[in-house]
């Protein structure tokens, strides 16, 4: 369960395809030049448990760095393609990386915050230089590509995407392991969805995020083929399945929703026979688009809860979300538990706090106080989220605690209503939340991007808000509605709900 297993029995067996370019790295490349990286990584002193850091767009070299960094028991930070200068230069800093990576497409962004990330001794640039860095290439080809003596199992430290603060570093609890140690992430992927030597994973996500990253280093564990989309596009997505037979991918609702929207000729066209499992997370999903995408792709479509956190997950099939509509799952790593705001548990189908029993111990690195935050006192765990369960265990969430719009003293979950907006025709995106009113301390607000922004206006907004009043109740329909050509979302599919709510308590010494 290694890329340096698979290199031995089948060398020349492609690990990875880039979908834009065709670039092949086959597993006998992968191990050479990860074993060159982990020569290097220690010829500059860096020993197991260091940092290093990843600024890179989805790029050809970027499993390569992370196999390199595995082998060596170091933690390895990969960091958005899409953050500003001071973004870059606040995690580096913050997750103590001694070797920070980035390329030439991002040089513009890496080379303001180079003189002060603190800490980091050796800066890199794939595909030329910039002042400040050394060429990565040049490095890893002065590497052999024998494998070092002391190898153990590094890990990822990644920064949740921060849509409600500053992005927290998920620093997990582990014990020292070999590299091609087993773990529940490699179980599930056998198991349940059936990953194995076959599997050919087309991957249209940006690698820096936690679900692509470490599915597409089980694949390759697991001897597979991974085909990354450099960037996502809808129908290029439905042209790479047949083009590769792809077996197994891992989308995000909003996902769904662009290929809902695409023309009936272009959804109809292309064999998507292949394909037998379509895992999807990272955000919730209204229940009429899986409907559709169930009724189109079949049932072979899973849906996970959980977080870069790993301190538990939940997962359900087609057939068990069916049947218990707009979950997310059963606990299958930790144990469910629902509390109020007072940490008392609440019985089934009351919504409050989700709590992970019995998961995965991490830490907020460098935050002992939101790593407290993010405990009960007993102990269990929680990414902030609120739902409940049903009478079978399948939880159901209702929104971000963070999220939650309480108007006249009533708790209003705007998820509802952004489930029903995003499924009017002439709407791409949306976002509900809670903006300042006098009388009742907040009322609700509806961001919305148009199919078509020439549509927008009062006479769309009426409809919109006419939509809302004929299947809400009026205390969760929106009081207004504005709009916005695009919508602030991260390429996973997190939307940042935060920067357009802020715009709206500007001045105010309260948010709620």
């Amino acid at each position: 369960m290694h890329p340096y297993i698979h290199a031995q029995k089948n060398p020349d067996k492609p690990a990875y395809i880039m979908a834009g370019s065709g670039e092949t790295v086959t597993y006998r490349q992968l191990d050479d030049q990860s074993n060159r990286i982990a020569q290097l990584f220690r010829s500059l002193e860096l020993k197991p448990g260091d940092h290093i850091a990843l600024f890179l767009e989805n790029h050809p070299r970027y499993f390569e760095i992370c196999w390199g960094a595995q082998r060596s028991g170091l933690i390895y930070t990969a960091l958005s393609s899409r953050l500003t200068p001071a973004e870059v230069d606040y995690i580096v800093t913050d997750c103590g990386a001694r070797l920070f990576i980035t390329s030439k497409h991002l040089a513009d962004k890496a080379t303001a915050p180079a003189a002060g990330m603190t800490g980091v001794a050796n800066r890199y640039m794939i595909d030329g230089v910039a002042p400040g860095y050394e060429s990565w290439e040049a490095a890893v080809a002065r590497q052999p590509a024998t494998r070092i003596a002391d190898e153990t199992a590094g890990h990822d430290m990644l920064y949740s995407s921060g849509t409600t603060g500053r992005p927290k570093g998920v620093l997990p609890v582990v014990e020292r392991q070999p590299i091609d140690y087993d773990n529940p992430l490699l179980a599930i992927s056998r198991k349940l969805y059936g990953i194995d030597g076959d599997t050919i994973y087309l991957s249209p996500a940006p690698l820096y995020h936690a679900a692509p990253l470490r599915f597409n280093m089980s694949v390759m564990r697991l001897g597979g083929t991974s085909v990354i989309m450099e960037h996502f596009d809808a129908e290029e997505f439905l042209k790479l399945v047949p083009k590769y037979k792809a077996t197994h991918t891992q989308v995000v609702p909003t996902m769904f929703v662009r290929f809902l929207k695409l023309p009936d000729e272009i959804r109809s066209r292309p064999d998507m026979s292949s394909l037998k499992c379509a895992i999807h997370a990272a955000a919730p999903c209204p229940i009429p688009v899986k409907e559709q995408m169930i009724a189109w792709w079949g049932p072979i479509i899973w849906e996970y809860y959980g977080g870069t956190e790993g301190n538990g997950l939940t997962m359900c099939n087609a057939a068990e979300w069916m049947a218990h509509k707009g979950t997310v799952g059963r606990a299958i790593v930790g144990k469910l538990k629902i509390c109020d705001d007072d940490g008392n548990e609440l019985p089934a189908g009351e919504p409050g706090t989700v709590y992970f029993a019995d998961g995965r111990p991490f830490e907020y690195h460098n935050d002992p106080r939101k790593t407290a935050e993010s405990r009960h006192p007993k102990g269990w765990t929680t990414l902030g989220d609120v739902g409940y369960v049903d009478v079978d265990g399948f939880l159901h969430l209702t929104d971000r605690k963070a999220f939650m719009i309480i108007s006249g003293g009533v708790n209003i979950y705007p998820q509802e209503c952004e489930n029903l907006l995003i499924n009017h025709p002439k709407v791409m995106d949306c976002a509900v939340f809670g903006v300042p009113n006098e009388e009742f301390g907040e009322e609700v607000k509806a961001v919305v991007q148009p199919r078509d922004m020439a549509d927008a206006g009062p006479a769309l907004a009426e409809e919109l808000l006419a939509y809302c009043r004929q299947q809400l109740s009026a205390i969760k329909c929106p009081r207004s509605v504005d709009f916005e050509a695009e919508l602030p979302r991260h390429p996973t599919g997190k939307l940042y709900k935060r920067l357009l709510r802020d715009r709206y308590w500007q001045g105010r010494t309260t948010k709620i």
